[in-house]
């Protein structure tokens, strides 16, 4: 099931939860991890490089089987794997992905140290991170994933875009 809500509809559209420039919204329901998969294959075909992509959700809530979607929609044939314990994880395809699991990053001042604000935006590369709290407040242009576990096998993934850059994600 797939649902738009323009900004204005949106209870955040001045901002307040979500933050300035959200340009629109979709939410997204899936019932299995193959179609969590072809969602992020969706969106991964519609990587030009450059994006941001935050995943938010809890353990188990779908992320890395949605950023799985995004590598075959890049071509990238390796295997992709939560790099919970690396940090990092980077695949070839069409593009880079630098994937980034910040779960078990004890401090957020090690953040520069891996490199990963060079990463953000970076023409030859797409970004997913999740659990990207622990950047703190990122207010670069972005695809926001929030991700929710409605039992029974069921996920609502919830897409806020900041910044035009963004906008043919929802497309």
């Amino acid at each position: 099931m797939v649902t738009n809500i323009p900004p204005e509809a949106s209870p955040d559209a001045d901002g307040s939860a979500l933050g300035p420039g959200l340009l629109m919204q979709l939410i997204v329901t899936t019932t299995t991890p193959d179609e969590t998969r072809a969602v992020g294959r969706h969106v991964g075909g519609l990587l030009q490089g450059g994006e941001v992509i935050l995943l938010r959700g809890d353990l188990g809530s779908g992320k890395t089987c949605f950023v799985q979607g995004l590598a075959e929609g890049l071509g990238v044939e390796t295997r992709v794997t939560s790099p919970t314990f690396t940090i990092h994880a980077e695949y070839t395809g069409r593009l880079v992905l630098n994937h980034l699991d910040l779960y078990r990053l004890e401090n957020p001042v090690g953040l520069a140290d891996l490199g990963i604000f060079d990463m953000l935006g970076d023409s030859r590369s797409a970004t997913a991170i999740e659990w990207p709290e622990l950047l703190g407040e990122y207010g670069g242009d972005r695809l926001d994933i929030a991700i929710q576990d409605l039992g029974d096998g069921k996920r609502e993934f919830s897409f806020s875009v900041f910044g035009r850059s963004h906008a043919h994600l929802l497309t």
